[in-house]
């Protein structure tokens, strides 16, 4: 199975036994001051899904709620045995789609990487792909039997702010900011401080994405990652979502060495000693 699916090839194969189809949505909604919150996108997937689809929490048992992260990583094991109550198993194959972007599957997905799994896919163009072809939807909620998930972490897939911060000076990995380019610049902020992190450049992850909302040909993709493909890489967004769709394109075109620093600008725009560069004064 490709790391990227069609939903002709999910329909097809759809009721094989070892498939474990999950959905990941969030739903971001915004408030009279401009200010934006996350919540569980359980309540959508309740009114339609597509069949056989369990629902992944990205707001729930697939973070740490005692962080005051938002999307904190749990432990490797909580983060299994998660999964496994979902009907993933090490003999499992997965596939994962969004409502929107396919940054909140990308983000599932490359925590299953960094817990050691590599059976998993993206749906290309996410629910919409499937609802654009007309394909059945479904209000029967999942029943999977618990499965066991076996933790082999791989703990260089994910960047913290110690290593961010060394890489200011000895330029190790390249970093990638993959928010909009008016949040790179800081004509617009929704973290503590505007800006970005000194050395980093701006790949926007909803660039990743043409207009129907697939990930676009291989060959752009490429276009928009010039760089060596054996220096390590950290993506970075707001809190490590949008970096995960990003990291997940960059291990697609072959790259050897990628992490997320998870965190995010949520974690380093909040401590004045890390710095931050704005290009508007």
């Amino acid at each position: 199975m490709d790391s990227l699916v069609t939903a002709d090839w999910l329909s097809q194969h759809l009721d094989d036994p070892d498939l474990v189809v999950l959905d990941c949505s969030v739903t971001t909604l915004s408030e009279d001051d401009g200010s934006y919150h996350n919540v569980s996108g359980l309540a959508e997937y309740n009114k339609d899904h597509i069949p056989t689809a369990g629902f992944a929490d990205l707001k729930g048992d697939l973070c740490d709620g005692s962080s005051p992260i938002e999307f904190a990583l749990p432990t490797p094991e909580q983060f299994c045995a998660a999964m496994g109550a979902l009907g993933v198993g090490d003999d499992s194959r997965v596939v994962l789609y969004d409502t929107s972007y396919s940054a909140w599957a990308a983000r599932v997905w490359w925590m299953l990487r960094w817990v050691g799994f590599d059976h998993a896919a993206l749906l290309d163009g996410g629910l919409k792909a499937w609802i654009d072809e007309e394909r059945a939807l479904s209000t029967e909620p999942a029943s999977r039997p618990t499965k066991q998930l076996t933790a082999s972490p791989r703990p260089e897939l994910i960047a913290d702010r110690d290593e961010v911060l060394a890489n200011i000076d000895d330029h190790h990995a390249r970093l990638i900011d993959t928010l909009p380019e008016a949040y790179y610049r800081g004509e617009a902020s929704l973290y503590s401080r505007p800006g970005h992190i000194p050395g980093a450049a701006n790949i926007c992850a909803l660039d990743l994405l043409d207009e129907s909302g697939h990930f676009k040909s291989k060959q752009e993709l490429a276009a928009m990652h010039p760089q060596d493909h054996n220096v390590r890489a950290i993506t970075y967004c707001g809190g490590g979502i949008m970096a995960s769709a990003s990291a997940f394109i960059m291990t697609r075109l072959g790259f050897t060495d990628v992490a997320v620093y998870t965190a995010s600008l949520q974690e380093w725009a909040t401590d004045p000693s890390n710095p931050m560069v704005c290009d508007i004064n």
